[in-house]
């Protein structure tokens, strides 16, 4: 089944031996943005393409080097999906395999391991990568082994499992990248000669497609290697093991019906058996008896075998999509990958002399729409693949780099989750073993984008002649900016104002330069506040977050304190994201929190009293609640609905119980709502429970998952220092969630410190979960108006009152006194003499206009209308059409009269 009976020895007999596990500290999981994604590009000509206008079009937008023979591209994917042209980001690292230095490698779980997910950036930053894309499908729920083989250094880690049409990427020795579709083919032989078929190597469990069955390890016989990081060989099998312990060769412990306890010896394996398997095992194998593991892959396409030995690297994937340059037929069904959706994307392929590999992602988040399959496909054949393949895409697409002149690796782009990466199960990471060069040339290293307010610190960032970094003395940089957006503190720029600049800096013999640009308004698009409204009473707190969307589709965060802030019928204090009442105006029943950036405007009404509405009793439970634990192998934990709490007034309660004896460190007990969350509706300021306590003095927390995917943990008691029910509040509208949120889990926790102080073992219970909610806020629906064209006499229910300044038809339209009918319909006016800014206030909407200008902004988004306010005998009228389509009021006109009604 190998090329010689040498390599068959050391596969079989050192196959454990071979699985190095790197042993690096963990990195982290989720970080700032600001501090993920990388700055400005140096641009980039973009070629000009004869393509037809319908075609899909693929355009080079910027580039820079990784390191010597990567570099990375970004284009932007131009097509038409029905009657819409849409466009998207394409990113795509370039390898050159003729240059000597750089190469590529297969990357896995935490330390090198396999079963055990990890975020792309934490396996870059553990192997010591410059750059890396996600590769493999996986189980989520299992341990998260790929699903397809993996090699790294040339060290088999895991098989291909028995599924129809995956396709792997994989280097040679000669460095030569292959994609091909394997199956995995393998044999142990007793000392008696016997033999029995090896069905894999480091697999979770899966459902297989080829066999006829459907558990993957029913009456079969797998490797697991000290490669293997999962807790259990492995779980949710659906099947008790029988176990073989092999150490250089020799049969050293045989397990019936029960795992070997602890993992595999990196100098031999463990033989997982089940059924036939595990009889097998009881009538030929002995302690002290020599054994050997024989194995091979297997190409579906050619029928040839491949030593695993052969290969530098191998990572699984998906369909394959392109074949000797054209489009390939689907390999396998597109529908378990959301094949046809248009969704972030990842996948692989090289150039038809095999010297260029094409690392490829595409963005879903903010502006991006992601692609489907077929444009993937468009996407490789503009690029020049040969060959290509998909990988798991999805939440699971990431590419990490090594910006030019930096040793800190970062996210090349957004996720589909924005900063939040998901753990996943492998990727193929890119290494460079060049040489210190000499310095070639400089970067600045700090935002070219900034808000108005934003800080940021500036460093030079030097790379040598292989685009590897190169240390520059940055404490005699002196830095300027050319004009007035901003001040300079040492090497931190603070932006003040809108506007271009360009910095410069001089150290020494060094100078270069940096453009950047503060946002202003004319750039904005739209100004959401992360909160829809807040309670009018003394005390009452909210967070306001904000996010700036601007008309190239990028998204921005704000602070709360980094706006400035309007208060109508209240007081307020600003601190962070919190926005705090201090006092109400006598007689207000609705007040107004304006924010502006730049005077751009967004609004939150504050209304008193609150609605409250049941989130969850549990009488009538229609999704599934699921126990979890962490850690896995120590702490046991689960749930149930139960009727038989100590003072329980309801039919059922949700019991949590846990045990925490065993095992050291943090330790957790979790009830998971719908498996990934339960929604909640709107923006409710707080959440009520009541939580029964054990006095067991643990701690109680809730999970929130929020409109961006963050999540959030908060306190429903600190400390379990009672027994029995008590009503516990938690404030949902200070804690800086983006709504709308899910709650994800409730669990109680035990942590290291000060743990024997703690009851290891007991239950708390759930009960009667409500969410309250500020008051709709009310408008008035019964007043009407009535006014005519050149008449300076209106009508409010019928009461005839005077006005200032008559209503006018000009051009065709109508305009009426903004003031007079904004009073009259109990809406709220603003007017600034210097800008000429217009805001009227009613209910909940915001809506702003420019005197001169057909730009308005209603609720925070910006439009362009027809038509604009006018002055006359310095009374400033708008055209009433436009005022009641906006603000919801209904309009009529008689042609004949003149009469203009507005109710």
């Amino acid at each position: 089944m190998v090329k010689a009976q040498k390599n068959k020895e050391r596969q079989s007999e050192g196959l454990g031996k071979r699985i190095i596990i790197v042993m690096l500290g963990g990195a982290l999981l989720v970080q700032p943005i600001a501090s993920l994604l990388p700055r400005g590009w140096q641009k980039s000509v973009i070629a000009t393409t004869s393509a037809a206008a319908s075609d899909p079009i693929l355009k080079l937008s910027q580039q820079s080097f990784v390191t010597a023979g990567a570099k990375r591209l970004d284009y932007v994917f131009h097509t038409t999906r029905g009657s819409s042209k849409v466009q998207t980001d394409v990113h795509v690292i370039e390898i050159d395999l003729s240059n000597p230095y750089v190469s590529l490698n297969a990357i896995s779980g935490k330390n090198n391991s396999i079963g055990q997910v990890n975020t792309i950036l934490n396996m870059a930053k553990e192997n010591g990568a410059v750059a890396a894309i996600n590769a493999d499908v996986f189980v989520m729920g299992n341990e998260g082994a790929p699903m397809g083989g993996q090699i790294a250094s040339g060290m088999f880690m895991s098989s291909p499992s028995k599924l129809k049409g995956m396709y792997a990427f994989s280097v040679s020795k000669e460095r030569k990248p292959m994609i091909d579709n394997y199956s995995f083919e393998g044999m142990v032989t007793a000392a008696d000669g016997s033999t029995f078929l090896l069905e894999g190597v480091n697999q979770s469990a899966y459902v297989p497609e080829t066999s006829g069955s459907s558990y993957s390890h029913v009456n079969k016989m797998y490797i697991y290697t000290s490669a293997w990081g999962g807790t259990e060989r492995p779980k949710n099998s659906g099947s008790t093991p029988t176990e073989v312990l092999v150490r250089n060769g020799i049969i050293e412990e045989i397990s019936i019906d029960a795992a070997i306890a602890g993992k595999a010896p990196e100098d031999g394996y463990i033989l997982r058996t089940h059924g036939t398997a595990a009889t097998y095992v009881k009538e030929h194998l002995q302690i002290g008896q020599p054994i050997k593991a024989d194995y091979s892959l297997v190409s579906q396409t050619t029928g040839a075998k491949a030593d695993p030995a052969s290969f530098e690297m191998m990572a699984g994937g998906h369909t394959l999509l392109v074949n000797a340059g054209a489009a390939a037929p689907f390999s396998r069904d597109i529908t378990g990958v959301s094949g046809s959706s248009y969704t972030s994307r990842s996948g692989v392929g090289y150039s038809k002399d095999g010297s260029k590999v094409y690392l490829i992602t595409s963005e879903r988040f903010n502006g991006n729409t992601g692609l489907s399959l077929k444009e993937l496909q468009q996407v490789m054949l503009q690029l020049g693949v040969f060959k290509g393949v998909n990988l798991d895409g999805g939440g699971s697409t990431t590419m990490i780099e090594r910006p030019l002149g930096n040793y800190a690796l970062q996210l090349a782009h957004s996720t589909q989750y924005g900063s939040t990466q998901r753990s996943v199960a492998n990727g193929i990471g890119v290494f460079t073993s060049a040489p210190k060069g000499t310095l070639k040339g400089i970067n600045v290293s700090g935002a070219d984008v900034m808000l108005i307010g934003q800080k940021s610190s500036y460093s030079l960032k030097g790379y040598d002649t292989y685009y590897n970094p190169y240390d520059v003395d940055n404490s005699s940089a002196v830095w300027t900016s050319d004009k007035a957006v901003g001040t300079f503190n040492g090497n931190e720029f603070t932006a003040a104002k809108a506007g271009k600049a360009t910095l410069s800096v001089r150290a020494g013999a060094i100078t270069t330069k940096q453009e950047i640009e503060v946002i202003g308004q004319e750039q904005i698009a739209s100004l959401s506040i992360d909160t829809t409204a807040g309670v009018l009473a003394k005390g009452a707190t909210i967070t306001a977050p904000l996010t700036i969307k601007l008309k190239n589709g990028s998204t921005h965060k704000l602070s709360a304190d980094s706006v400035k802030w309007e208060f109508i019928g209240f007081t307020a204090a600003v601190a962070g994201d919190n926005i705090t009442v201090q006092s109400v105006n006598a007689g207000t029943t609705t007040g107004y929190a304006i924010a502006r950036y730049d005077g751009y405007p967004a609004m939150i009404p504050f209304t008193q009293g609150e609605a409250v509405s049941t989130f969850e009793d549990f009488e009538k439970t229609v999704y599934p609640i699921t126990s979890q634990v962490t850690p896995v192998d120590t702490t046991v934990g689960g749930v149930k609905l139960v009727s038989d709490f100590a003072g329980q007034t309801s039919a059922k309660a949700l019991r949590v119980d846990y045990d925490f004896t065993n095992g050291s460190g943090t330790k957790a007990s979790y009830a998971v709502f719908n498996t990934n969350g339960r929604a909640i509706e709107g923006s409710p300021t707080s959440m009520t429970v009541d939580l029964f306590g054990d006095n067991s003095l643990n701690w109680v927390r809730a999970e929130f998952i929020d409109a961006d995917g963050k999540a959030h943990l908060l306190d429903l008691a600190k400390q379990l220092d009672f027994t029995g029910w008590k009503n516990v509040k938690v404030n949902l509208s200070s804690a800086g969630m983006k709504f709308p949120v899910k709650l994800k889990r409730i669990y109680v926790v035990t942590i290291a410190e000060g743990q024997d102080e703690r009851l290891p073992v007991g239950s708390i219970g759930l009960d009667n979960m409500k969410l309250q909610y500020p008051p709709s806020v009310t408008v008035d629906t019964k007043t009407k108006v009535e006014m005519t064209v050149g008449n300076t006499t209106a009508a409010v229910n019928g009461k005839t009152l005077k006005l200032d300044s008559a209503p006018l038809v000009l051009n065709g339209i109508t305009y009426v006194p903004v003031r007079f009918v904004s009073d009259a319909m109990g809406s709220q006016l603003l007017f600034n003499g210097q800008t000429g800014q217009v805001t009227v206030l009613r209910g909940n909407k915001l809506m702003e206009m420019t005197l001169g200008k057909k730009d308005l902004i209603l609720n925070g988004m910006k439009q362009t209308s027809e038509v604009t306010p006018i002055v006359r005998n310095n009374r400033t009228l708008i055209p009433v059409r436009l005022f009641s389509e906006k603000l919801g009021l209904k309009v009529g006109y008689d042609g004949k009269t003149k009469k203009i009604t507005i109710d």
